[in-house]
């Protein structure tokens, strides 16, 4: 198990009121060593939350979440996030902000640039290097990313919609690098999305969440060859099956919250 959250409610203070805002009532779930597990549902009902209480930015109101059987109580090292921008610094290199990571955590300059450059070409990167930020393309730049966020070493990855600013033929280049560079690593991967079809061509299972607050309503194993493949995937017969499916999900919800 390298995930899991225990009956987690999380409520926010409305400011100047008294009332509570529930962003997620009662999520109880398990990952396991290296799967990918891919969560959708309706705008505000929840998704990031997930993700900054696995990294500890926020604390449950009610339960517990762990990360590799250790609860998490805090700013989570473990774990390495990834968000829509890539938030390189500009005035680095490349090279230079993948290394960021490790040298905050004390590791020695021949260390840093020996991890940065392995990490680098695992994400076809190499000779990118000595390159600054805004000489890259955005997909080349989501690529640093990944490399940064693979260069500590985490043991769950979260990535909350970091494709989405991309433009489609990229995207879909870039959905093939990451599911092959998280496949190859084995490293859990929670990812938060809006696109039902990028959660079909690059998880093992889905979590697909109600209206505020998000409980989750079904869990959806994705019963298609070739996860570390989503080119692959997408010629797959069930994919529109899948897709259709949690639509149906998703605009019951709608209508119930119309109700």
């Amino acid at each position: 198990m390298a995930l899991e959250f225990r009956s987690v409610t999380k409520g926010f203070e409305v400011a100047g009121s008294a009332n509570m805002l529930t962003a997620l009532k009662d999520i109880s779930f398990k990952t396991g060593e290296a799967e990918f597990v891919a969560v959708v549902g309706p705008s505000g009902c929840g998704k990031s939350t997930m993700l900054n209480m696995t990294a500890g930015l926020y604390q449950p109101t009610e339960g517990e979440v762990y990360v590799s059987g250790s609860r998490v109580s805090g700013p989570n090292s473990h774990v390495g996030f990834m968000l829509q921008k890539d938030l390189l610094l500009p005035w680095r290199t490349i090279e230079s902000n993948v290394a960021f990571g490790l040298e905050s955590r004390g590791f020695s300059k021949a260390e840093c640039r020996e991890r940065a450059v392995a990490q680098l070409d695992k994400c076809q990167l190499s000779g990118f290097g000595d390159y600054f930020p805004h000489q890259l393309s955005g997909g080349m730049r989501q690529r640093a990313a990944l490399a940064r966020t693979l260069a500590i070493d985490p043991e769950v990855i979260l990535l909350d919609e970091p494709f989405s600013a991309l433009d489609a033929q990229t995207k879909i280049i870039i959905q093939k690098n990451f599911a092959s560079t998280i496949e190859s690593e084995k490293i859990t991967t929670l990812l938060i999305t809006h696109d039902l079809a990028e959660a079909v061509f690059m998880a093992d299972r889905i979590l697909v969440l109600s209206d505020r607050p998000g409980r989750v309503i079904e869990e959806i194993i994705v019963d298609i060859p070739d996860r570390g493949d989503p080119t692959k995937r997408r010629q797959h017969s069930r994919v529109t099956e899948y897709i259709g499916h949690m639509f149906e999900l998703l605009k019951l919800q709608d209508r119930e919250v119309l109700n």
